[in-house]
């Protein structure tokens, strides 16, 4: 059956299929990058049809859009760094904003589980800037009391949290910094 000239060209794409695949294939030497590449070309000549002018040859001008489909996609990966280990990407990378809120909220946990005595001591002296003697003195006890509970109130965040020695924490909230600052560093 002959194809009058009126056919939409949209309808003669299946028949250059065969021929498309074996030229991506030639170009591509790769059976699956083959067949992207197609499917890139018949979806580009698709969406600019109203851009073929009747009467010329369709195969040529599905493979000029294969062709430069390849060449353009092989610049770009030219254009990009292989890092398969990671390392460029490492050194490009930042800490997500979401770290903090994830700090604090593990901070809330442990410091929801400090007894009474010691919440009381880290609020007022490092959270509230009290002094230990102001402190003593809204409390009703001694001055000496009111720093053995907070000292052992950050010992035991600080094993609550996990954190050893000289371990940074990293907090944005500055009344959570205020109640670690006195037994760790802190990273600001």
């Amino acid at each position: 059956m002959k194809k009058s000239a009126t056919t939409d060209p949209r309808d003669q794409l299946v028949d250059h299929l065969p021929a498309l695949r074996a030229f991506a294939l030639s170009l591509t030497r790769e059976g699956a990058a083959a067949d992207d590449l197609v499917q890139d070309t018949i979806v580009k000549a698709w969406t600019n049809m109203d851009k073929f002018q009747a009467g010329t040859n369709l195969r040529a001008w599905l493979f000029t859009i294969l062709r430069n489909t390849f060449y353009s996609a092989r610049r770009k990966t030219k254009r990009e760094v292989s890092d398969s280990d990671g390392i460029h990407a490492a050194r490009q990378a930042t800490r997500p904003e979401h770290d903090g809120r994830l700090a604090m909220k593990d901070f809330r946990v442990a410091f929801a589980q400090l007894p009474d005595e010691q919440r009381e001591a880290l609020i007022l002296v490092g959270a509230s800037g009290f002094s230990y003697e102001e402190a003593a003195d809204m409390t009703g006890v001694a001055i000496g009391t009111v720093k053995s509970r907070a000292n052992r109130g950050r010992r035991k965040l600080a094993e609550l949290l996990h954190l050893e020695s000289g371990e940074e924490l990293d907090m944005t909230d500055q009344a959570t910094l205020a109640v670690m600052a006195s037994s760790h560093t802190i990273a600001r």
